[in-house]
């Protein structure tokens, strides 16, 4: 798994959704004004990193078997 850059990149990326989706419960969970300005543009971002991760992780497993 370490000679193949495109896994490490969607490991990479899978945890930056991580990052985000963490980000987005802290705010939940803190409530006030962060969460009603933040929320859903953390949500939206969470989704498009989150296609992203597997769009990459997808291409790495293509890829290895190739």
């Amino acid at each position: 798994m370490a000679d193949d850059p495109f896994m490490l990149i969607a490991i990479l990326a899978a945890l930056g959704v991580l990052v985000i989706l963490m980000i987005g419960i802290g705010g939940f969970a803190k409530g006030g004004e962060f969460n009603r300005r933040n929320a859903n543009k953390i949500m939206r971002l969470r989704i498009i990193a989150q296609f992203g991760a597997v769009v990459l992780l997808l291409f790495a497993l293509w890829m290895r078997s190739a």
